[in-house]
């Protein structure tokens, strides 16, 4: 898939995310918005997937480490193919699959269940290593929030990966600054993360710009040739990416717009949408 073909998946993605938060009246949309191009990298560009077969071995993993961006990942795997677009608009509600955090068990193409920050990346690590004691080939990816790492456990799981030098797990932070309580660097600082994944034998790329798919194919492909030691990217991102009124708002971390807000939102993605056809 090409640069252009990309930026309108991931603008379909974006749709997807404010759709699903506005049907459950419920969600986080903007930490899902921050990491759409990413979500859209991975599964249409990145990793070794098969939608038609969900659980083959040898695919790559992904965890979704910061679970309540859950709307961003389940509106990639739809446009992926691995359930119907419609169903987004079941979100967190009674009886749906499309639960308000990842459930493996029940959603198709979800290989973590998750949520409970810092839990993530200790299971992507456990899967990276048992790849390794078995000597497939596959990857391990895992995605952070820049608030999650906050989260003592996610150094104890960095601490292990860069002891036991899994070359196979990329893990990524998606630094848009912002979490629930305000900037990060307010709330308990985590800078400068760069410095702290290479302090545990992490091989580090930094300030990746996260919504320029130039710079995104440039990281994940460096990643690919490090040997004996995990990857972090770090990519710098704006909260609620697309929609002009969540931009870089942290009270979008988990508010569902409402029918007002949900048709200004609709209407700035679909003058991306414009955009990106004229192209």
């Amino acid at each position: 898939m090409d640069k252009l073909e990309l930026q309108k998946t991931a603008n379909e993605v974006r749709k997807g995310i404010v759709t699903a938060v506005h049907s459950a009246k419920a969600g986080h949309p903007g930490g899902s918005l921050s990491a759409a191009d990413i979500f859209t990298y991975l599964y249409f560009q990145e990793m070794n997937i098969d939608p038609e077969n969900p659980k083959k071995a040898d695919r790559d993993r992904f965890v979704l480490s910061k679970g309540h961006t859950a709307p961003g990942l389940y509106s990639v795997l739809a446009q992926r193919g691995y359930f119907p677009v419609e169903d987004l608009k079941t979100l967190r509600q009674l009886g749906s699959y499309l639960q308000g955090h990842p459930d493996m068990k029940h959603i198709p193409g979800v290989d973590m269940s998750s949520g409970s920050l810092g839990q993530g990346i200790s299971c992507a690590v456990g899967m990276a290593l048992s790849a390794k004691l078995s000597g497939d080939s596959y990857r391990v990816y895992t995605l952070l929030g820049d608030g999650e790492i906050q989260e003592g456990q996610v150094w104890e799981a960095a601490m292990f990966a860069g002891h036991r030098k899994l070359d196979n797990l990329v893990v990524m932070i998606d630094n848009n600054g912002l979490q629930i309580d305000g900037r990060v660097e307010d709330v308990c600082s985590p800078y400068p993360i760069g410095d702290k994944f290479k302090a545990f034998n992490f091989h580090v790329i930094d300030n990746v710009n996260a919504h320029d798919f130039d710079d995104i194919k440039r990281a994940f492909d460096e990643a690919k040739t490090v040997k004996g030691m995990p990857t972090a990217i770090v990519f710098k991102s704006v909260k609620g990416k697309g929609v002009s009124f969540m931009e870089n708002n942290a009270s979008w971390h988990g508010t569902a717009p409402n029918d007002e807000q949900y048709a200004v939102a609709m209407a700035d993605l679909e003058k991306v949408g414009e955009a990106l056809c004229q192209k």
